[in-house]
């Protein structure tokens, strides 16, 4: 039996490792060519303390006080060199993957499709080259994809496919004059090769422990579809998750048909479409913002995941602020322009 250990990186980079039974996660990181930080490897001096995120594990007692404290432990901290898994875990190591020496891990993939969803929305499904296969990620992650014939240049999308499809896709906004939009509104082909580096980013799908509250603004939809199908297939743990999901015109709001049969696929999962441009005929109107309240926010007892772009997403950030709720976790994604040396989608 093995386990899938996903460590994140401070820089946001992911390498999945395969660990044996009773295998420790430094052990198995070294034997995957992944040379995590350490220094006695005893459990004694502490330079291997990581963070778990989620998963089953047993650290022993072999280790001392001074290297992990028994309120660490509670808090999830480990020691990569005492943690033995007893299921899929997601580690945060608290260094950038260079430290360890590990280079962006890339992938040759091809063109399988190119959908226009709206005048503002494409869809793009590629799949991996013969030999190759898709890189496995955690929901909500993102990989930096090549334009082809561009020279390298590279633009960041979010998968909105499931963790494991034969097939991943990406949500791209057509922005004008933007180099991903001409390339694929003039010369994209079924076939053509471009390359996935990644995965990255931090803003993934945490265990189920409480109900779920996802914000989503324009293509900000795409990682929490990616969510939304891990869910559907792994349950909520009886929790429920809303989702609201927003965009200026109601041409935008792709993949509803999608997001319906996912409803249907989980339990206690609920959600709502808004529009913010004037004069909507959409049912329901305002920014996603406008439809964040008490009921949503369970008095605290939520975690909450936002993505779009960044104006709406600190005006979501500041709704829950100035409701004087403190909500358990929220994670957040923004969507940045092309021209930003940050993610654009």
């Amino acid at each position: 039996m093995t386990f899938r250990i996903a460590l994140n990186f401070e820089d946001g980079a992911t390498r999945f490792i395969d660990c044996n039974a009773g295998e420790k996660v430094l052990d198995a990181a070294y034997r995957n060519k992944v040379n995590l930080p350490m220094d006695c490897s005893d459990g004694v001096c502490g330079t291997c303390k990581c963070h778990a995120e989620q998963g089953s594990y047993d650290l022993g007692d072999e280790y001392i006080e001074d290297a992990l404290t028994s309120e660490e432990a509670e808090e999830g901290f480990v020691l990569t060199c005492q943690m033995v898994p007893s299921s899929d875990c997601v580690v945060s190591v608290p260094v950038p993957s260079t430290a360890c020496k590990l280079a962006p891990a890339s992938v040759e993939a091809q063109v399988v499709a190119v959908e226009r969803l709206s005048d503002n929305r494409v869809r793009l499904s590629v799949k991996a080259v013969e030999g190759a296969a898709l890189p496995t990620f955690l929901p909500g992650q993102y990989v930096n994809l090549t334009i082809p014939g561009l020279g390298g240049m590279i633009r960041s999308y979010s998968f909105s496919s499931a963790p494991g499809a034969d097939v991943a896709t990406f949500l791209i906004r057509n922005v004008e004059g933007g180099a991903m939009g001409r390339y694929l509104a003039e010369r994209a082909a079924p076939g053509d090769r471009l390359t996935l580096h990644g995965p990255l980013g931090s803003f993934y799908l945490r265990e189920a422990k409480r109900p779920i509250l996802m914000i989503a603004g324009g293509t900000g939809i795409a990682p929490m579809l990616a969510m939304l199908e891990l869910l559907a297939v792994q349950g909520t743990g009886g929790h429920p998750v809303h989702l609201i999901y927003g965009a200026h015109d109601a041409s935008d709001l792709v993949e509803l048909d999608r997001i319906e049969a996912l409803q249907a696929r989980i339990t206690g999962f609920t959600f709502i479409t808004t529009c913010s441009g004037e004069n909507n005929a959409h049912p329901v109107n305002g920014r996603v913002n406008d439809h964040v309240g008490a009921e949503q926010l369970q008095g605290g007892n939520v975690d909450v995941y936002v993505c779009g772009p960044p104006e709406m997403v600190e005006a979501v950030k500041t709704v829950i602020a100035e409701s004087g709720v403190s909500v358990a976790h929220l994670y957040s994604e923004k969507f940045l322009p092309a021209q930003s040396e940050a993610l654009a989608a």
